[in-house]
């Protein structure tokens, strides 16, 4: 008859056994946490990248635009009527944004790789920031470095209402001798500026502007009648270029006290 003592007795093997089953069991419980963990972030992911909220990894955007790429295929809306066979645009290009807006940009001549003149026509989308400076984007366009780097300079009549005039302020970096406009509608919602280089003195200036905004065209609204609609009524006011400047274009930038959205 077996003592209690035997009876009781675990073998190396028993132990063995039982501490290969345990490292089994821990082994096992590992792999289904880190599977969980990385489904789990997984799912982070996917739900980060469908609110639209993943930081853009495209370096061909332009970095003072986040979010806007060169849309190759989309064809221009507008034009400027042709005064003279030489008198072509050096470049036209369309930027979209995923959240609807597309951005018409022309440009004109270079001096040092910069352009002479530039014009912009936004078709805001989801993108538009109401808190946004509107000046901010127009001193990037001309080349400032400082959002602001531009004082009011007045207003000039245009086939599309008055538009806001300005200029770089004194010691303003990177400043060159050029005249900033800019002019928004509400409805539709468009927002027209850009800048010019040209011209000896201001009034040249402002009238080299005036003259390319009454030249401005549209070739077609993208099924958008707002659109269509504000330039016929803007071809009802429309005027000759004239070179020297036309004195009843020009509003005194000492009685130009620009308040309010622009």
């Amino acid at each position: 008859m077996q003592s209690p003592e035997a009876s009781t007795t675990v073998s190396p093997t028993q132990i063995h056994l039982a501490l290969a089953a345990f490292a089994d069991e821990v082994v096992g419980t590992l792999a289904h946490l880190i599977a969980y963990v990385g489904a789990l972030a997984l799912l982070c992911i996917l739900g980060l990248a469908a609110l639209g909220r993943l930081p853009d990894l495209r370096s061909d955007e332009p970095a003072d635009r986040p979010g806007w790429s060169v849309a190759d295929r989309s064809h221009p809306s507008f034009a400027l009527s042709q005064v003279n066979s030489s008198d072509k645009t050096v470049s036209y290009t369309i930027l979209r944004h995923p959240e609807g807006g597309r951005r018409d940009v022309m440009r004109w001549g270079s001096e040092a790789d910069k352009p002479l003149a530039q014009l912009e026509i936004y078709r805001e989308g989801g993108e538009f920031d109401v808190s946004r400076p509107a000046a901010q984007d127009l001193a990037i366009q001309i080349g400032l470095d400082a959002a602001g780097a531009l004082e009011q300079a007045g207003l000039i009549e245009t086939k599309f209402g008055p538009v806001a005039l300005f200029k770089p302020t004194a010691g303003a970096t990177g400043a060159r001798a050029c005249l900033g406009y800019l002019k928004r509608s509400e409805e539709p919602a468009l927002q027209i500026s850009g800048f010019s280089c040209q011209g000896d003195t201001l009034p040249a200036q402002r009238a080299a502007i005036a003259c390319t905004l009454n030249r401005l065209t549209l070739l077609t609204s993208g099924n958008e009648p707002r659109l269509a609609e504000l330039f016929a009524h803007a071809e009802l006011k429309r005027r000759a270029c004239d070179p020297a400047g036309s004195p009843d274009w020009l509003l005194g930038a000492a009685n130009a006290q620009l308040r309010g959205t622009l």
